[in-house]
């Protein structure tokens, strides 16, 4: 039987932290982090009737958390304007609290990270801050996660160089932060200041904090994180094309990295695109089960 139970993880400002604790009542496995990306929440990983990746590797065993990012989705307070924090924070505070919080609750570190899109950048910039969390981490999946945008795919133009650097740039200056989810875009909003830095990296710039000059490239250049694997959809044209990928790997340290494409032409059950490459039906027999094949070749 699945469980899902929601936890709270206390960080700076007196906001908190929503962590989705889904498991298997009667198995004990590795315990797995999980986070999104930009202009989403956690619940791109399940739904409350047990649907999606998380409740998949639940049934396989494995303790899944699901953390979303300050203001979003469980987390309180909602983003609003004035809210100042941005990727700087999910990197330095955010992401290091919920690991905190996960040790102390199971009492060990969370062996393997999943993250989507925006989320593997924010997972790789953890790894980079704080090196001594790497030898704690089995493996890595990534889902549609690239840092730069270097495809010039028509779809690519409109939904990163017209909406995310020019419209989303008006709309957080009008409001006070990008009402994403009003919008359509998205399933959650974001800061001012998340926006703007998570444009910033998109745009190829040095990877690179702007609110300290850490450089996190340089961090990883000899650095050897967990084995991983990236997934992208053949029908990803925008956020993560293969190239985006691939250039995301390249400046994401020395260790093992494999990069999978999914689609019918590659022998699977559906041409998946960036969001439904983790909540159509069919996942569960492509990139999914891949996905455990991957964690148990490297489990410790």
């Amino acid at each position: 039987m699945i469980t899902q139970k929601s936890l709270s993880v206390p960080v700076s400002g007196g906001a908190c932290l929503h962590l989705r604790h889904i498991y298997h009542e009667q198995k004990t496995g590795p315990v797995v982090l999980f986070l999104h990306g930009a202009i989403e929440n956690g619940k791109i990983f399940y739904t409350h009737s047990n649907k999606g990746l998380a409740p998949f590797m639940a049934l396989n065993g494995f303790r899944c958390f699901v953390l979303d990012l300050r203001g979003r989705g469980g987390s309180v307070p909602a983003i609003d304007s004035g809210h100042e924090y941005g990727q700087t924070e999910s990197i330095l505070e955010d992401v290091p609290a919920a690991l905190a919080f996960i040790e102390q609750y199971t009492g060990s570190k969370p062996q393997f990270w999943v993250a989507h899109s925006w989320g593997g950048v924010i997972m790789n910039s953890v790894f980079a801050r704080f090196p001594e969390e790497v030898p704690n981490v089995d493996a890595c999946v990534y889902f549609g996660s690239k840092r730069s945008l270097y495809n010039n795919h028509p779809e690519k133009l409109i939904k990163a160089n017209l909406l995310w650097y020019w419209l989303a740039h008006r709309y957080s200056k009008k409001y006070g932060y990008l009402p994403a989810k009003k919008l359509k875009w998205g399933s959650d909003n974001e800061t001012v200041k998340s926006h703007w830095q998570s444009a910033q990296w998109a745009k190829k710039m040095p990877w690179v904090d702007s609110d300290d000059g850490f450089d996190y490239a340089q961090a990883l250049k000899s650095q050897v994180l967990p084995p991983t694997l990236h997934i992208a959809g053949v029908k990803d044209k925008a956020l993560a094309q293969p190239i985006d990928i691939k250039m995301f790997m390249k400046e994401s340290g020395i260790g093992l990295q494999t990069l999978n494409i999914y689609g019918k032409k590659h022998g699977h059950g559906h041409n998946y695109g960036h969001i439904d490459m983790l909540t159509h039906p069919r996942a569960q027999d492509d990139q999914f089960k891949d996905l455990l094949k991957w964690f148990e070749l490297y489990r410790k």
